[in-house]
């Protein structure tokens, strides 16, 4: 299989044949609809599918076409041929799962111009025939051998995709009251409205009410009903959200135009803020296209150079916040730059630490492992090339960097050249708060909301770990 070789005109002989093998796969239905564009929901859309003739998700026509095509540049006659006709009469579906055998056979020869008809036919697992036609070709006269080309690997992600998840399980729940503090841009504003409009929350717009309305009529978005508190600035604007929730008055907080420092501050005062015995710690979700699931980082925004206790709570709200999203034991992933406790490189030793507290019940509800570089923490062969028997390792839900500047770097990476999403939530006060940079869009804004509102649901019904 090192080379593809074909054959020629004078080497065919009628009754020569050759045929290949697929299993269909759903990525297989994808990225064929990616490459020619035809989304027809009989192929794309299982609720649709389900419905129709057929009751299930089949592949497109053209894909037994497509491995016809397959037999005859590949195998025979192979490079060099022409391709001048193709009849094709499909006459059974195929589904996910199902095998299709590919044969193309030499039907007739003709010496002038070396046109080859081939009869092409297509058949299940079961041999019932699924694409019956015949093809008419030219066939090479010149030998050709060559190394077979090995092709890119295609990995398939839906963008979103994970999110939308998230939106979706937050559907059912009750909408959160929510003081979304100085949504006055466009993307703030049409996060909050677009998720009150999904039932996700009941918003009270806390901020200079002239700029909110100007941008709410700048997006053509209607603000009958909502309420809005007026403040003259951003910092009364939290100021005065942080007296609401302390008040009752609302059960979560979004952060709209302003710094993370403008909101936070108040939000720490010791006697008019939300502070509890836990430390505030903000965790990222992100949707990484090549890893299986979501993956939480923490904490890549809010304590710089966490201490021992510090980072027990950075990991025990990492922890809640995977159980409240139905993760039911998240493994957390305690990252340094080795393997190994070593004594020079501190971020081991805490690890270790981190782990025997677990051990003690200090930390519950998640499975511990570190220290572990970040490739033994994502990539099972990376752990297994480097020996290390791990429940975690390859398999982490969170993972809990040695302090802000490493968990800020992975996290930009991931999302600027791992084409990762993000989302973002701050935990640890008496309310959730959803954080996300300016920069984000309205879905990354949807899913912070959809992980704040399940995570008050949550705790309202199981309250903290």
């Amino acid at each position: 299989m090192q080379f593809i070789e074909n054959r020629t005109f004078d080497e065919l002989k009628l009754g020569d044949f050759a045929e290949i093998k697929r299993t269909l796969k759903a990525e297989d239905i994808e990225l064929f609809a990616i490459m020619s564009g035809d989304v027809n929901p009989a192929h794309v859309d299982a609720e649709y599918a389900s419905s129709d003739m057929f009751h299930k998700v089949i592949a497109h026509g053209m894909w037994g076409g497509a491995l016809i095509s397959t037999v005859l540049g590949t195998e025979l006659p192979g490079p060099g041929t022409i391709y001048l006709d193709q009849s094709l009469s499909f006459r059974g579906a195929v589904g996910v799962g199902d095998t299709v055998t590919v044969r193309v056979t030499v039907a007739e020869k003709t010496e002038k111009h070396h046109h080859v008809t081939l009869d092409c036919l297509c058949t299940n697992q079961n041999g019932d025939v699924v694409i019956k036609g015949q093809a008419l070709v030219i066939a090479p006269t010149t030998k050709v051998r060559r190394p077979r080309v090995t092709l890119p690997e295609v990995h398939l992600h839906e963008p979103g995709a994970r999110f939308n998840a998230l939106v979706k399980a937050a559907a059912d729940l009750p909408p959160v009251r929510t003081g979304v503090v100085h949504p006055c841009d466009a993307l703030s504003l049409e996060g909050a409205l677009e998720a009150h409009a999904k039932g996700m929350i009941i918003p009270v717009l806390v901020g200079p009410e002239a700029k909110i309305r100007a941008v709410a009529a700048e997006i053509n978005r209607d603000l009958t009903g909502i309420e809005i508190v007026d403040t003259p600035h951003s910092h009364a604007a939290a100021e005065t959200a942080v007296a609401l929730a302390r008040a009752g008055k609302v059960d979560m907080l979004m952060k709209g135009k302003l710094h993370t420092d403008e909101l936070l501050t108040p939000i720490l005062h010791k006697d008019t803020g939300l502070r509890t015995e836990r430390r505030m710690t903000h965790i990222f979700a992100l949707d990484v296209p090549n890893y299986p699931k979501p993956l939480f980082i923490s904490d890549a925004a809010i304590n710089i150079f966490p201490d021992l206790q510090a980072k027990r709570d950075i990991v025990q709200n990492a922890i809640d916040l995977a159980i409240a999203l139905g993760i039911e034991v998240p493994k957390v992933a305690l990252l340094s730059a080795v393997e190994t406790v070593t004594s020079s490189i501190p971020s081991t030793l805490e690890a270790a630490a981190l782990c025997k507290m677990a051990d003690r019940g200090q930390i519950t509800g998640g499975l511990l492992d570190g220290p572990l570089a970040f490739d033994n923490a994502v990539s099972l062969s990376a752990a297994k090339a480097k020996g290390i028997r791990s429940e975690v390792a390859g398999l982490s839900d969170i993972l809990i960097v040695p302090d802000l500047e490493a968990g800020n770097m992975v996290a930009k990476q991931l999302i600027y050249l791992a084409g990762a999403e993000a989302a973002g939530i701050v935990l640890g006060a008496r309310i959730p708060i959803v954080l996300t940079s300016r920069a984000d869009g309205v879905m990354s804004r949807l899913a912070s909301t959809a992980m704040a509102q399940i995570f008050v649901h949550h705790n309202t019904i199981g309250g903290l770990t």
